[in-house]
């Protein structure tokens, strides 16, 4: 008898609806699934076959058949476990056919028949609503999650033996409500930049790169505080959209990384891989690829500290993302676009023994090292980053001073401002910050007054930009025009820019 089911899995960061169609037929035993499964998904019949039958079902020797189509896309994960049983109860003639169609079943079978919370269960309840389906079964380790998404019935299973009573009519079962849980979901740091004494060069800096979504390198001493600030950038953009917060929770349910049962992520990501990281845990892959750091930092921050102790692979592949706010990744069964649109802050010591410039210190590098530690971070790279800033020592009189710095609020609320002036002008376009202009957008939407022009025109030819620079430039003139309620790029708009993109002299070199 032939029967078909609905599951789930995910591809790249969306869903993508499985049809399990099981044949069974008179003829010698067995159990075969066909259709690219992983092993994961191969190792389903033993976990199905011991689940019905601790369920107190027994199934009659016969030859098995399930097909996963589309089969030429490889399945993975577990959640595929729930589909196939039910699929397969329904060949067997114990579980009624009609209303299978507008059902969608994923979750992870134990060798009771319990059912188990799998990744990604957001993008999967998404694309279910997108397909007509209108009930969504799921274990209740993922019920919270997937009423996050409106218009789709979710029922959360205990375990194999009620989705049997239920679809036989012989028990009744209510749709599942949210639960109100508590949870530090992704972890944001609670630091306030109140608490940051002087700096005040950094700390502006920081603002306008939030305002605008700028990339910055923070270069200074050992003990300068780049690590401290950068922990703190996180405090001053602005909060996340409904619509973000649903992209950044999809990316987290796919990677694994949302607590127990958990809702929807409210904070802005903030990641700061270690420098051993590899390039696949930085843009993501895998035989079967998975989201990296650039993805996970999805409209947040990505911090990279003690930037030049990372490989050089790694680093390279930082340019497209950075350029393009996605990465495409390439693997032999599959081509997956990951989105990774962030602000990228990253710092390093002037030199491997971290003193170089320190009035206070004496630097033991030599130059042909000070040359080789420098060298690690290529020119391309270090164009894509719009602010290089120099984050000095703090002096004992700030440091001890008893006068409260700004806030996070505080500056939160002019970066807020500055955010809502570039959504008006660039909705057209479909972007929201200035760092995403194109050329062409540039040109039509940030015109400069003569003045500020003939600055730019002496800055390029003198530190002999590259066209890249001159855009970026120009993006962080408008952003500060905007934090100052200005609406044409002045003169003043665009000397802090270029001070702000020179400050280290390494534009032109």
């Amino acid at each position: 008898m032939f029967a078909r089911t609905y599951g789930a899995t995910t591809f790249g960061v969306d869903g993508l609806i499985i049809d399990v169609e099981v044949d069974s037929a008179a003829g010698l035993p067995g159990f075969n699934i066909v259709g690219l499964p992983d092993a994961s998904v191969k190792e389903s019949k033993e976990r199905v076959r011991t689940a019905i039958r601790n369920s107190g079902i027994r199934l009659r020797q016969e030859n098995v058949t399930i097909n996963l189509a589309p089969a030429d896309i490889r399945k993975d994960g577990s959640g595929l476990d729930l589909p196939i049983a039910v699929g397969l109860l329904a060949a067997y003639g114990v579980l009624p056919q009609a209303g299978l169609k507008q059902s969608l079943f994923v979750a992870e079978l134990s060798l009771e028949g319990e059912c188990r919370g799998v990744h990604g269960i957001l993008p999967m309840a998404i694309k279910a609503r997108e397909s007509g389906i209108t009930d969504l079964f799921v274990a209740k380790d993922n019920a919270n999650e997937a009423l996050l998404v409106d218009g789709v019935r979710v029922y959360a299973l205990a375990n194999l033996q009620q989705l049997v009573q239920f679809l036989n009519g012989s028990e009744a079962m209510e749709p599942a409500q949210a639960v109100a849980v508590t949870q530090k979901q992704v972890e944001v740091p609670g630091d306030d930049f109140a608490d940051v004494q002087g700096q005040y060069q950094a700390k502006r800096a920081l603002e306008i790169a939030a305002a605008g979504g700028h990339n910055v390198l923070m270069v200074g001493v050992p003990g300068a505080g780049k690590t401290m600030l950068a922990r703190r950038v996180s405090t001053i953009l602005p909060a996340l959209s409904k619509e973000e917060a649903l992209e950044v929770t999809k990316i987290y349910s796919i990677a694994g990384l949302l607590p127990h049962n958990g809702g929807l992520i409210t904070q802005r990501p903030y990641r700061s891989p270690h420098h051993t990281a590899s390039m696949t845990a930085m843009v993501g892959g895998g035989s079967i690829p998975r989201p990296g750091e650039v993805t996970l930092a999805h409209h947040g921050v990505l911090f990279l500290d003690e930037l030049p102790e990372f490989s050089k692979k790694t680093l390279e592949v930082l340019r497209e993302p950075i350029e393009d706010q996605k990465i495409t990744v390439a693997r032999i069964h599959a081509t997956i676009t990951y989105p990774a649109s962030f602000i990228l802050l990253t710092s390093l010591n002037p030199c491997p023994c971290g003193f170089r410039g320190d009035p206070d210190h004496d630097c033991s590098c030599t130059p042909a090292e000070i040359k080789r530690y420098m060298r690690r971070i290529s020119g391309p790279l270090l164009d894509r980053i719009d602010i290089h800033i120099r984050v000095q020592r703090v002096k004992y009189d700030e440091l001890s001073s008893k006068k409260k710095a700004e806030s996070s609020a505080v500056i939160r609320a002019r970066v807020e401002n500055a955010r809502q002036i570039q959504r008006q002008r660039l909705k057209p376009y479909g972007l929201f910050c200035n760092a995403q202009m194109t050329h062409a957008i540039i040109r039509k939407e940030c015109p400069l007054v003569p003045e500020a022009q003939q600055l730019l025109k002496q800055a390029f030819l003198r530190l002999t930009l590259s066209a890249r620079s001159y855009d970026r430039i120009i993006k962080v003139a408008r952003t500060i025009a905007d934090l100052a309620g200005d609406k044409e790029i002045g003169a003043s708009h665009i000397a802090e820019a270029i001070q702000l993109r020179n400050d280290l002299g390494l534009v032109g070199d």
